[in-house]
């Protein structure tokens, strides 16, 4: 199978390329931002040593649809999706912390409050409240990388606004949209027979001030679903919850002995494995988006990817 890992492209008046856990990002005269959506998989901070196929075009396809159907909300950066595993959007200036907002307790806000803890990120937890509970109201759990590493770590509003990383008035900003996209973002996911548990957010700036919406949205490597048949029975059963994220990658890695942590061994992930993970994220794109996802011709995916952004480029 034919999937996506590192992408060494030199496209016209290129001044650059960052590679991140998944994403590679081509600087086009400082005007124009080209992202490709790989096939890697990413975990803990650690990238998965072999690739998922169709991953790259699931995130992409539901990110830009995503885009689009909160457009009337936020604005975002895109200006054309011209392939399936690539987006092309507005050169912007990132906001170095990301905006995390999260429905209900799981995950790390779960992890998190099993150690004890009551306030994650400046924010009250309360008590009683067992692992996948809806909160009160959603809460926002800011997070920024780590200085010299790829590890996000959680922050509070007022340390970002004691750092200068954001200012008052355009953090009041970010909250705002956030809260917005996240409540559309539940409209959305209910519509289909999802919840929407929890998501991040990133923001940047145009060249003219204004504040957009950046990266991803609302995909399996930035968001956290579960099923909303049945949720309550679960709950009430003490259950784990019926989900489609990430998370499935990370409990495998879990009890396969791997979360990230020095002198421990990535497990070897088998075909199987892997085309599981996969139908995962196909299932995923089609219980989001309510349409039947439609591969990509992969035979010769790189010069696929390579001829479709040349012809928007020229």
């Amino acid at each position: 199978m034919n999937t996506i890992n590192d992408t060494n492209f030199n496209f016209p008046k290129q001044k650059s390329v960052y590679k991140g856990k998944v994403r590679e990002v081509y600087n086009i005269n400082d005007e124009l931002l080209v992202m490709i959506a790989s096939d890697r998989l990413s975990a803990f901070d650690v990238i998965m040593p072999k690739q998922i196929p169709y991953k790259g075009q699931i995130l992409n396809q539901i990110a830009s649809k995503m885009m689009e159907a909160t457009s009337d909300l936020v604005p975002n950066w895109i200006v054309d999706i011209p392939d399936p595993n690539v987006a092309v959007g507005h050169l912007c200036s990132p906001f170095k912390v990301e905006m995390v907002i999260r429905g209900y307790m799981s995950g790390h806000a779960a992890r998190e409050y099993k150690a004890g803890k009551r306030v994650l990120c400046g924010v009250s937890m309360p008590e009683g409240m067992r692992e996948n509970d809806k909160f009160p109201e959603p809460i926002i759990t800011p997070s920024t990388k780590a200085d010299g590493g790829d590890h996000d770590e959680d922050i509070t509003r007022e340390e970002i606004l004691a750092k200068g990383l954001v200012s008052e008035e355009d953090y009041l900003i970010l909250e705002d949209y956030t809260r917005k996209l996240f409540n559309r973002g539940t409209e959305i996911a209910k519509n289909q027979g999802l919840i929407l548990v929890d998501t991040k957010y990133e923001f940047g700036k145009t060249r003219d001030g204004k504040i957009v919406l950046i990266d991803e949205i609302h995909t399996p490597d930035s968001s956290r679903y579960f099923y909303r048949g049945g949720y309550a029975e679960r709950q009430e059963k003490g259950e784990d919850q019926k989900q489609l994220s990430k998370e499935f990658v990370r409990q495998w890695l879990i009890e396969n002995g791997f979360q990230g942590l020095k002198g421990q061994q990535i497990p070897e992930m088998s075909e199987e494995k892997i085309i599981e993970i996969s139908d995962r994220y196909i299932e995923l794109y089609e219980q989001i988006t309510g349409e039947k996802f439609v591969k990509a011709d992969v035979t010769k995916v790189e010069k696929r990817i390579e001829e479709n952004i040349l012809k928007f480029l020229l």
